[in-house]
C-alpha cells in the first residue's frame, strides 16, 4: 500500500479523496493555483505544492509541474480526481513512465475509450448495442451531411474526446447542420485540443442510465448497479439517483452483464461508468464510458455501503477486488443534488464570490461533499460547482422527502445558487412520479 499519495485536483472531490486516504493511513500532497492557496483541500492535505498561476493550464493541466510536485514530495502515486487530468492518456503514461501509479486504468484503455468514435468500434466488435451512426470521424460538413442522409435526421454532432456536454449539437435538419457544424468543432478544439467529431443518430427523450464498474489487474470486473443521470440541463447533469425509476431486476442484470462486457474488452482497471441511453421500449444503447471516479459517485456510495475512492486505491496498489457481483446489494434509494454558484433566473451567470454565510444540513442519510467554508472566496477560474447534497432514504419517496429538507436548510450567501432550482425541480409531479427523460428541463422549466 501507498504511504503518500498526490491529488492532482482541486474543491470537493480532492477533499473527498483526501478523507479516504486519512481514513487508510496514507499521507496527502494537495497541488494548488496561485488563485487557491487559501482553498480548503489545501488546508487539508498533510502537504500542500504550488504548481502555477491560477488559469488551470497553467497549474491544474501542467503535467511537468505536477509530476515534479509528486517527485520533490516523495509521493509513489497520484490520483486525479475528475475533470482536468483524470482522462487524459498521455499523463497516465508519462506518471508510468517516471515509475508513478497512475490511480485509474491504463493508458491504453483511456484512449480507447475515450475517443468517442473508437470506443464505438470497439463496442461494435464486441457485440455491446450502439446508437447508429458513423463508424469513424466525420472530418468535413459535406461528409457530415451525407452521414446524416444515411442515419437519417435528427442527429447528434459529437466531439471524439467530448465530456461535460461539450462539443454536441443536435441537429433536425440539413440547414440546422450547416450552422451548428463548425461551431462544434470550434468548441471541441477549445475544449479539448482536438476537433475530431462523429455523428449518431438522436433518440428523443431517452433516459441516460449509467453503470457503475470496478476491475482489477487480474481480469476481475463487477458492476454496483446503475444510476439515473436523465435530469440535465443542456447536456449537463445536475441531480442523479440511484436505483433508476424504471428499473426492474432483469433489465438491471441485462444491463449490467453488458457493462462488463464493455469493460472486459479494454481490459478495463480501476472504478469506471458504462454510459447508456435508455428508451421508452426498454432498449438500450452504449452511449460512451467515463475512465474516471464520477461526480454522482456518492449515491452508489449510499445504497451499496462500498467507498470508491478506497477500492481505486486497493486496485491501483495491486490488490485484488474483495467483492464478487454477488456480494453487491442495493439498499434503499439515493439522490444527489449539485449545488453550483450560478443564478438559473439569470440564465444560470456564474456567481464567483465571497461566502458570507454558510449552514449545510445534517441529519441522518445526510451527506455533503464541498470544499467550501465561511469567509471563503469562490474564484471566477473553474468549475461552479461548490457542493454535492447528497441523501439516503429507506425507498425513493423517504429520500426525496429528505432531499426537500436538506434543500431548505442548505444556507449560502453572498453568492447565488441553483438551489431553489433544485427544490423545484424535486417539487415537481413528474419527478415525483419518476416518470421523466433527458427532456425534463427543457420542456418542464424551458431552460
Amino acid at each position: 500500500m501507498f504511504n503518500k499519495i498526490l491529488i492532482a485536483n482541486r474543491g470537493e472531490i480532492a477533499v473527498r479523496i483526501i478523507r479516504a486516504c486519512r481514513e487508510m493511513g496514507i499521507h496527502t500532497v494537495a497541488i494548488y493555483s496561485e488563485i487557491d492557496k487559501n482553498a480548503l483541500h489545501v488546508n487539508m492535505a498533510d502537504e500542500a505544492i504550488c504548481v502555477g498561476p491560477a488559469k488551470a493550464q497553467d497549474s491544474y493541466l501542467n503535467m511537468e509541474n505536477i509530476l515534479s510536485a509528486t517527485v520533490l514530495s516523495g509521493a509513489q502515486a497520484i490520483h486525479p480526481g475528475f475533470g482536468f487530468l483524470s482522462e487524459n492518456s498521455k499523463f497516465a503514461q508519462m506518471c508510468r513512465d517516471c515509475n508513478i501509479v497512475f490511480i485509474g486504468p491504463q493508458a491504453t484503455a483511456i484512449e480507447n475509450m475515450g475517443n468517442k468514435s473508437k470506443a464505438r468500434e470497439i463496442m461494435m466488435s464486441c457485440g455491446v448495442p450502439v446508437i447508429q451512426g458513423t463508424e469513424g470521424s466525420v472530418d468535413t460538413l459535406e461528409d457530415a451531411l451525407v452521414a446524416a442522409d444515411k442515419i437519417g435526421y435528427p442527429v447528434m454532432i459529437k466531439a471524439s474526446s467530448g465530456g461535460g456536454g461539450r462539443g454536441i449539437r443536435i441537429v433536425k435538419n440539413s440547414e440546422e447542420l450547416r450552422k451548428a457544424f463548425d461551431s462544434a468543432k470550434g468548441e471541441a478544439r477549445v475544449s479539448f485540443g482536438d476537433d475530431t467529431m462523429y455523428m449518431e443518430k438522436f433518440i428523443e427523450n431517452p433516459r441516460h442510465v449509467e453503470f457503475q464498474i470496478l476491475g482489477d489487474s487480474y481480469g476481475n470486473i463487477i458492476h454496483l448497479g446503475e444510476r439515473d443521470c436523465s435530469i440535465q440541463r443542456r447536456n449537463q447533469k445536475v441531480l442523479e439517483e440511484t436505483p433508476c425509476p424504471v428499473m426492474t431486476q432483469e433489465l438491471r442484470k441485462k444491463m449490467g452483464n453488458v457493462a462488463i462486457k464493455a469493460a472486459k474488452a479494454v481490459s478495463y482497471e480501476s472504478a469506471g461508468t458504462i454510459e447508456f441511453l435508455l428508451d421508452k421500449d426498454n432498449n438500450f444503447y452504449f452511449m460512451e464510458m467515463n475512465t474516471r471516479i464520477q461526480v454522482e459517485h456518492p449515491i452508489t456510495e449510499m445504497v451499496t455501503g462500498i467507498d470508491l475512492i478506497k477500492e481505486q486505491i486497493n486496485i491501483a496498489a495491486g490488490e485484488k477486488l474483495s467483492l464478487k457481483q454477488g456480494d453487491i446489494k442495493i439498499n434503499g434509494h439515493a439522490i444527489e443534488c449539485r449545488i453550483n454558484a450560478e443564478n438559473p433566473k439569470l440564465g444560470f451567470r456564474p456567481s464567483p464570490g465571497k461566502i458570507n454565510i454558510e449552514h449545510m444540513p445534517g441529519g441522518n442519510g445526510v451527506r455533503i461533499d464541498s470544499g467550501i467554508y465561511h469567509g471563503y472566496i469562490l474564484p471566477p477560474t473553474y468549475d461552479s460547482m461548490v457542493a454535492k447534497l447528497i441523501v439516503h432514504g429507506r425507498d425513493r419517496k423517504e429520500a426525496i422527502a429528505k432531499m426537500r429538507r436538506s434543500l431548505e436548510e442548505f444556507l449560502i450567501e453572498g453568492i447565488d445558487t441553483n438551489i431553489e432550482f433544485q427544490l423545484e425541480i424535486l417539487y415537481n409531479p413528474i419527478f415525483e412520479k419518476g416518470d421523466y427523460n433527458t427532456g425534463f428541463i427543457a420542456k418542464e422549466f424551458n431552460y
